[in-house]
């Protein structure tokens, strides 16, 4: 699945529940669109945990005082960096 913004992704959600809801497709439509919903919920996750980890980084107390540290996700391992 290609890179898509959090927002999008939960507006299309929110379509994708409706749809559901409203009950006019056929099985094999709803199925088709249930997967891609459970795809853009699993996505949704990982970008509200890795925002959850990115705020807890940059609030992190030092000696008393605030800190912002540059953050990135490694791709590959799934885990966040911080360069000094």
């Amino acid at each position: 699945m290609a890179t898509v913004k959090f927002e999008d992704a939960l507006s299309r959600l929110e379509t994708i529940v409706t749809e559901l809801e409203q009950g006019d497709l056929s099985l094999h439509e709803s199925l088709k669109i249930f997967e891609e919903g459970i795809k853009l919920s699993k996505s949704c996750l990982k970008m509200l945990d890795d925002a959850e980890r990115k705020v807890a980084i940059l609030v992190q107390d030092t000696n008393g005082q605030k800190r912002l540290e540059a953050y990135s996700v490694d791709e590959d391992a799934g885990e966040p960096h911080l360069s000094a």
